[in-house]
């Protein structure tokens, strides 16, 4: 389930003005933080819980259909986490997925664990709290579910570094009914699937999904090569094309298939109290799919042996604060009626500014010459050779700097298709040196000059909208919501 659902649903949601007031809100953020029209930071939660936005169990029979197991299954922890940035005036608009199981330091004092916890501690603590002042019931559920909320809130603020103006969550059914509302969604699979688990059953290529099909394609973990980071990448590509779908003219203006996006909205979408949900849609509404990107915050470690709460993923927040204000000047640089750069400026990677960058390649993807073969690549672009070798076997590829290499890092990064850059104190000063793991899908000697971060790697779609190539979070350039994107 993925929770940037919420947004888009709202845009519909918005022009609909007469049906606002039906949606459940939740005093969660404080009112003096809430903007309705100007620069926007939206933490947007999908809750891995059995009941509707009033508190309600789903029918077993629903459930089910999602193979979510029984009602008294699942919890309140948060399956999914997305930060979404809408600059003020125009711009790119970018969505920021913070993997579940990422080990932080969660607010209100307790301590270091996932992520995903954060909501699930401020629940159980406010109810056990407002039980000992004889709150009960609905009142006691409403209360403690706003705790929640408000500790995850607090506790992504204070790892991102962005202050957080509104709030949105979906439950377990919104997903499904969501993507019935629009009619389907478009997606495209490198390869056919199958998973007990999730339910997900899918060909290779490009198809049409919805309902219980959608909910699969975007919980399907098992059977993915990197897991639970490939499922981000499956939401992401997921949910751009829900997006490329929802801002077109047919769904926006089509009576029937708004009032089923307002029905949605009603039974799975909770909300901060005092948005001024007419006065976002109007400011999503100008927004084009390609102003809309969705990208992975930087990943150190995904398989981090934690104390007491088992495998979980380690990031390191200044790296993560870095990559998101970074990005969000960049696309902010960039206005929505910008014309695209000139040939000239486009192939300025070759240009003198990179020979003065010295990069060697370190190969940890037993994967025998790419290290020559990802140099060379790099050379063709311009840049100085600085030699290959080995390293130890790793994943995620990554692009190294010693003190005083930050920008010869990132030329290297984003002529590698957009990898991750850090700092690393075992460097030298101005040292570059780039790390591939087995998941490297950027460009080589053999690709030469690709600037999407690698090949398709798969089936082709079988549809009319365009696809792009995928490769792992961390690893690949943004996917934006003008097409239909290609994944494991």
């Amino acid at each position: 389930m993925l929770a940037i659902a919420s947004a888009i649903t709202l845009i519909a949601v918005g022009i609909a003005w007469n049906a606002t007031s039906s949606i459940t809100t939740e005093n969660v953020i404080d009112p003096s933080a809430q903007n309705s029209t100007g620069e926007q930071n939206i933490l947007l939660v999908g809750l891995d819980n059995r009941t509707d936005a009033q508190g309600n169990p789903l029918p077993q029979s629903l459930l089910d259909q999602l193979h979510a197991g029984g009602s008294s299954d699942g919890g309140d922890n948060t399956d999914t986490m997305i930060l979404i940035h809408i600059p003020q005036g125009g711009g790119k608009a970018a969505a920021f997925s913070i993997p579940r199981d990422s080990y932080v330091q969660l607010a209100g004092g307790y301590g270091k664990h996932k992520i995903n916890s954060a909501y699930t501690y401020g629940q159980v603590a406010a109810t056990k709290s407002l039980k000992a002042q004889g709150v009960s019931g609905a009142q006691l559920a409403v209360q403690a579910d706003a705790a929640g909320a408000q500790n995850a809130v607090h506790t992504v603020q204070d790892f991102t570094g962005l202050a957080i103006n509104h709030f949105a969550s979906v439950n377990l059914a919104g997903f499904y009914s969501i993507s019935n509302a629009v009619g389907g969604v478009p997606v495209c699979l490198k390869a056919a699937v199958h998973d007990s688990y999730s339910g997900a059953n899918f060909p290779a290529g490009q198809q049409t999904i919805q309902g219980a099909a959608a909910l699969a394609f975007v919980r399907q973990r098992h059977g993915l090569p990197l897991g639970d980071i490939d499922r981000i990448r499956r939401q992401q590509a997921f949910m751009a094309s829900m997006a490329h779908t929802l801002l077109s003219a047919g769904v926006l203006t089509d009576p029937a298939k708004l009032g089923n996006l307002v029905n949605a909205a009603k039974q799975s979408i909770t909300i901060d109290q005092g948005w001024d949900i007419f006065s976002f849609a109007q400011q999503m509404e100008s927004m084009s799919g390609g102003n809309i990107q969705f990208q992975t915050i930087p990943i150190v470690n995904e398989t981090y042996n934690t104390p007491s709460d088992g495998d979980a993923v380690e990031v390191n927040p200044t790296q993560v604060q870095q990559f998101i204000s970074g990005t969000i000047a960049a696309q902010g640089a960039t206005p929505a009626t910008a014309a695209p750069p000139p040939a000239s400026a486009a192939n300025s990677n070759t240009g003198a500014n990179n020979a003065k960058v010295t990069a060697e390649v370190l190969n940890g993807s037993g994967k025998t010459g790419l290290a020559s073969k990802v140099l060379n690549a790099l050379t063709g672009k311009g840049f100085t050779g600085g030699g290959t070798g080995n390293t130890a076997p790793r994943t995620t590829s990554v692009v190294e700097y010693g003190s005083g290499g930050s920008a010869g890092a990132q030329q290297v990064a984003a002529a590698l298709g957009g990898l991750t850059t850090q700092s690393s104190s075992s460097l030298a000063a101005g040292a570059v040196h780039v790390l591939l793991g087995t998941s490297y899908s950027g460009p080589t000697s053999d690709t030469g000059s690709s600037s999407g971060g690698g090949s398709s790697g798969g089936s082709a779609s079988t549809g009319s909208a365009p696809t792009s190539s995928s490769a792992p979070a961390g690893a690949t350039p943004a996917i934006t919501a003008d097409g239909v994107t290609c994944v494991d």
